[in-house]
């Protein structure tokens, strides 16, 4: 079992590998955001309170629920980076970063937008919204951390520290709405005793959940396949792959 961990860990094993993966993540993240938008935008039907400015969670909680997904995930990587020291966590931690600022990015606009209309103000200092503000500072500074060090080694340190303590950011976001007072709604899915969202308008919004999901794994695959080729370009199979023509 071990030497199969210590050959999926290996770059040039997993660049193939991920290769082959791409378009079976790929064709169904295509095919599940066509129907997730829809669904979501056609046959769901208008909210009684806010009207059809509600769809606009279609985005927006997917788009939310991958930013702390992605940490996570992130956390996990460079845990056993630090811990067992697998080339291949570090990599994936790096190329994951710039895709969990873009979602929580795309969180924060969407919210913004939604907000507008809703509560009469683009942005208020909500326990949710700034928590997850400071996510995003903390994707940002996981990837300054690796930029402004110049010995890989000890900036792969720095960063997964970094991420290792924002951590406990994460919780905050997840329970924000009950922590404390907040004019941001508290959550309508995962109350299973009884669910506060019609299953009309829920089935689109997991629809989309699953659609971001393979988004971000196509996005993951793509960017550690270019990132393996970077790290690995002296090595000899990069140059029997250029010599090849099989980039």
């Amino acid at each position: 079992m071990w030497a199969w961990i210590h050959r999926f860990g290996s770059p040039r094993y997993f660049y193939a590998f991920a290769g082959k993966l791409l378009p079976w993540l790929a064709v169904p993240c295509i095919i599940l955001f066509a129907v997730g938008l829809y669904l979501g935008l056609v046959v769901a039907p208008g909210d009684y309170e806010q009207g059809e400015s509600y769809r606009i969670i279609y985005v927006h909680v997917p788009s939310a629920w991958m930013s702390m997904f992605v940490y996570v995930l992130m956390a996990v990587f460079a845990t056993i980076g630090l811990i067992w020291r697998v080339k291949l966590a570090e990599v994936m931690a790096t190329a994951s970063a710039p895709i969990g600022a873009s979602f929580t990015f795309l969180a924060l606009v969407t919210g913004s937008i939604w907000g507008k209309p809703m509560w009469g103000t683009w942005w208020v200092w909500d326990a949710r919204l700034t928590s997850e503000l400071i996510l995003l500072f903390l994707y940002f500074g996981f990837m300054a951390l690796q930029s402004a060090i110049g010995d890989r080694q000890t900036a792969w340190r720095a960063a997964s520290i970094l991420l290792l303590v924002g951590v406990v950011n994460i919780p905050i976001i997840h329970y924000s709405v009950e922590w404390w007072y907040t004019l941001h709604q508290p959550a309508t899915i995962a109350k299973f005793g009884k669910p506060s969202i019609h299953v009309s308008m829920l089935i689109p919004l997991l629809v989309m959940a699953v659609a971001f999901k393979l988004f971000y794994f196509t996005v993951l695959m793509s960017r550690v396949r270019a990132e393996i080729l970077q790290r690995e370009r002296r090595t000899n199979w990069v140059r029997e792959l250029v010599s090849g023509g099989e980039l």
